[in-house]
């Protein structure tokens, strides 16, 4: 593949399509949607035998900083024994919170690689739905392993005694494993939005890019807000929304930005085939 060739054309994908105003878009759908889906996803955790520590940890490795902070501050308010009827309207709220941000997601796919959607509404709400359920086992394993990870490894090192430098390697593997279920489902994601018959293998340079590119960016981010700025003085009590907004909005960048690469992959591809 001629790299440069396709670092031209892919920027002239990124001039063409307006990024900031679809990111934009995809940051408020994501705000309407992360807090009925954290509610959910533990509410759910709240019928197992996890305290609030453990659910605290939970969020803060997920997210950076200041808004793993707002996360847990939130949730722990919001969830305490275990509640049937929060967790019901915890699907409910996500299910549909979360389908309007994949379907937006959706139609920026659509633009990336210049095509109309076609597909019927009910077919179209239900993918975003199938989608959103995968994206919130996936948020679960996510959460999890961190915690659980740290649990079977206790066990394995006291009870079993495995070797302290096995430990130390299944431990740095929990990230590892933590990425590559990231990739995956961005995989599936690419593979699964636009109106266009793909192969999963077409989503994986976008996903490998867009994986990278959301860790390091929400690790500069988290080291900017904790050192570089004061948000609570400017913002004052609407700090955390703020802070949960750009980053949702980076989010959404890079996202987008993953798709752009798979669309321009496959329209080379086409044309060289052509």
């Amino acid at each position: 593949m001629n790299v440069k060739l396709f670092l031209k054309k892919l920027m002239e994908q990124i001039k063409k399509d307006p990024i900031p105003d679809l990111a934009a878009t995809l940051s408020f759908y994501f705000l309407l949607a992360i807090f009925p889906l954290m509610i959910f996803v533990l509410a759910g955790v709240s019928f197992f035998d996890i305290d609030n520590d453990q659910v605290s940890e939970m969020i803060t490795e997920f997210f950076p900083g200041e808004i793993g902070i707002t996360f847990s501050e939130i949730v722990l308010n919001t969830i305490g024994e275990p509640q049937v009827g929060l967790f019901s309207i915890g699907i409910i709220g996500t299910l549909w919170s979360a389908s309007n941000a994949i379907n937006s997601f959706i139609r920026s796919v659509n633009r990336a690689y210049n095509i109309e959607e076609t597909r019927h509404f009910l077919r179209l709400r239900g993918t975003a739905i199938i989608l959103t359920v995968a994206m919130v086992i996936v948020i679960i394993i996510t959460l999890a392993l961190p915690v659980f990870g740290s649990l079977i490894l206790d066990f394995l090192e006291n009870f079993l005694s495995v070797p302290s430098e096995l430990i130390a390697i299944l431990n740095n593997l929990r990230w590892v494993v933590a990425v590559i279920v990231m990739i995956f489902s961005l995989m599936v994601l690419y593979r699964i939005a636009p109106n266009k018959r793909l192969q999963l293998k077409d989503g994986l340079p976008g996903a490998v890019v867009a994986t990278i590119a959301w860790l390091l960016i929400s690790f500069f981010f988290s080291l900017y807000v904790n050192d570089f700025t004061n948000f609570e003085s400017t913002y004052g009590p609407l700090a955390g929304v703020i802070i949960l907004m750009f980053w949702f909005f980076l989010t959404g960048v890079i996202l987008i930005i993953g798709a752009e690469i798979n669309a321009t992959l496959h329209q080379m591809k086409k044309k060289n085939e052509g």
